[in-house]
């Protein structure tokens, strides 16, 4: 076995601390997600034990056969190691030599400490007849150093894979994703959407393992951003397309249709960034300054005095407080704030202008007598400005918080989505514009709120989470008075009235998530981390804890395929059966009602649909299981065409 050749020695903490610490070896690798770390820290641990015995080269037998061991077992495992990464590289060529170089370096370095840690290479000491081991300490470190290196770097051509196959995905979606946008026939449409629903399947689940994988929580908090898109996206398209597939003609139902498309590929453009780092994760699309960021830095500017007089001047810190102070426009300045919220928080503004201002008086004074340390009189003015600072904040968090409140609770009962399905199904233009302009008031007031709970969430992934709301309430508001003008205009149409829903869904659905969002916003705001949210049709916490915990992952995963294929399925048997003239069919009524079950039961899963506790979950599966046993009497023939509908 070769040897390493010497090189600069380490130390064993270091080089311990290193791949799990800072994520940098020599090679200048990052580690980027959590199982890349998760696998070296094994290895960390074994070296690390080596390592330290190096100190005390002496050892006894019994020490020595365990030193043997680990320096066995670091070998053995490396040679497992490398036998996948080399299976790796055979089936990915562009990968083929930069694999093989560092499992060549793996392999070799697991040879040298195996080597090293060789009871027969070791020699018996003259004094005491022990055994001294670890005569070559600089090729130990050596060969450590280049294991650690190499093992890394085969991980992160590995997880190239991963983010190869992310990418693989994203091009079949957009490909099928094409096709469906110019699709002319029902018949057609059906087919590619079944073929579009498994790959959106196996897409959100790449997606959500990189997702939970990924180390920086910025990136975390935009992936799960970009997959709830494409998640209520995927409805939305399917029932936005076949509006338009049944009135051609229609310029609101195209409107409708375009907005989902354009959203649907945005999103995947954003997954793409965040895995590739195309755009350093979306970095270029800065977050806005919010108030929370800007105490934070304003603070810690004020405490570094007491360790540091000339570390900046009093006129910048000035200038700090006056770039805060601005922030708060966007609350002041809303037509929202009432008159007592918005003199709360000009009062405090004064007051931190006032407390600054005496700072700044006290530090001038102690630079001009070239005090070393913040004196007594600064000290107090700290303390003072400090305090009206945490009073702006707790100011600004009780408005926004409070107006958030207060909108979940008016827009819960949600009347103008009630009044525009009523007067769409009755034709009624002239009621749905009324209707419309209420809705865009209710957007309006949705997107500045989120705009507000942004300068007070207190992380920036809940600062993600909170644009990401504004987003979609920006977006939905449009596409709801777009699908209630299509059902004004064709008021008999079953489709319209499905999309008319659909989208009023997806707009409950993000008031839903915006309730989550404050409860962890006020979380960070106490002190408190909740559990984060799932995304991706997983039961959400506290809706249905008793479905969480009957249901395995696996069977949540073959769920939420099923229910993309139930929802097609049941909305072409709609759209078919309006064309039958005997509607009173015993086959067609038990049909439509099993589909509308089946469903209902996959929306209970996620926290949605009209199923609210588990006995009504219990109750609808008996009800669903008698329909199915009525239709054993059927002939197969028939119920082979209305699965295919």
């Amino acid at each position: 076995k070769e040897a390493p050749p010497g090189g600069p020695s380490s130390s064993s903490a270091g080089m311990a601390s290193s791949p799990c610490g800072n994520g940098n070896f020599d090679s200048g690798l990052e580690i980027k997600t959590r199982s890349v770390e998760q696998t070296l820290i094994p290895l960390v641990s074994q070296i690390t034990t080596l390592i330290n015995h190096k100190d005390k080269p002496k050892k006894s037998e019994r020490t020595l056969a365990a030193i043997h061991r680990v320096g066995q077992a670091v070998s053995v495992a490396v040679g497992r190691f490398v036998a996948v990464g080399e299976a790796i590289a055979t089936e990915n060529q562009e990968l083929k030599d930069e694999m093989g170089q560092a499992c060549f370096e793996a392999r070799r370095a697991g040879d040298a400490i195996a080597q090293l840690t060789d009871v027969a290479s070791a020699l018996p000491s003259q004094a005491d007849g022990r055994v001294t081991v670890f005569s070559d300490r600089t090729g130990m470190v050596k060969a450590a150093r280049l294991l650690l290196s190499s093992v890394t770097k085969v991980l992160v051509l590995a997880d190239r894979i991963v983010i190869k196959q992310i990418i693989t995905s994203r091009n079949k979606v957009l490909v099928t994703l094409d096709h469906l946008e110019r699709v002319s026939t029902f018949q057609e449409f059906v087919q590619i959407f079944s073929q579009f629903g498994n790959e959106m399947v196996e897409f959100a689940h790449l997606t959500g393992d990189r997702q939970n994988d990924l180390k920086d929580e910025k990136k975390k908090a935009r992936m799960a951003a970009a997959r709830a898109v494409l998640e209520k996206c995927t409805m939305m398209l399917l029932t936005a397309s076949k509006t338009c597939l049944r009135h051609p003609d229609c310029e609101s139902a195209r409107i409708n249709k375009d907005g989902v498309f354009h959203r649907m590929r945005c999103a995947l453009e954003q997954v793409i960034d965040i895995v590739t780092e195309a755009r350093s994760c979306g970095e270029n699309q800065l977050l806005p300054a919010s108030i929370y960021n800007g105490i934070k830095d304003f603070k810690s500017s004020v405490e570094c005095l007491r360790e540091n007089l000339y570390s900046s001047s009093p006129q910048s810190m000035g200038s700090q407080l006056e770039a805060l102070v601005e922030r708060t426009e966007d609350f002041t300045d809303s037509a929202y704030t009432s008159h007592e919220q918005r003199q709360a928080i000009l009062s405090v503004c004064q007051l931190a202008r006032q407390d600054t201002q005496q700072l700044m008086n006290a530090w001038i004074e102690a630079q001009s007598v070239h005090a070393k340390e913040a004196t007594e009189d600064m000290e107090v003015a700290i303390l003072k400005t400090c305090q009206s600072i945490g009073d702006l904040r707790r100011e600004v968090h009780k408005v926004a918080v409070g107006r958030a409140t207060d909108l979940l609770k008016v827009h819960g009962e949600q009347l103008p989505l009630r009044a525009l399905k009523t007067a769409g199904a009755e034709g009624n233009l002239e009621a749905v514009a009324e209707y419309s302009r209420k809705l865009t008031e209710q957007k309006e007031q949705l997107v500045e709120t989120c705009r507000l709970l942004c300068h007070v969430s207190g992380t920036e992934p809940l600062e993600i989470t909170c644009v990401h709301a504004e987003e979609t309430f920006h977006v939905i508001g449009p596409q709801i008075i777009s699908a209630a003008q299509t059902l004004a205009l064709h008021p008999s149409s079953k489709i319209a009235k499905e999309n008319l829903e659909v989208f009023c869904e997806a707009w409950e659905s993000q008031l839903c998530d915006m309730a989550l969002l404050l409860r962890e916003i006020n979380d960070v705001f106490e002190g408190r981390r909740g559990d984060k949210r799932p995304y991706l049709s997983l039961p959400r916490p506290g809706v249905s804890r008793c479905v969480s915990f009957w249901l395995c992952l696996q069977e949540q995963t073959s769920m939420a395929k099923l229910g993309l294929e139930l929802r097609l399925l049941s909305s072409d048997l709609d759209t078919e059966v309006e064309k039958w003239e005997a509607q009173e069919h015993d086959i067609v009524r038990q049909s439509q009602s099993l589909a509308s079950m089946a469903y209902n039961m996959y929306l209970f899963t996620r926290g949605e649909g009209l199923l609210k506790t588990t006995l009504d979950l219990f109750h609808q599966a008996e009800v669903c299981a008698s329909v199915s046993a009525s239709f054993s009497s059927s002939p197969p023939s028939i119920l082979f065409s209305l699965l295919f509908y």
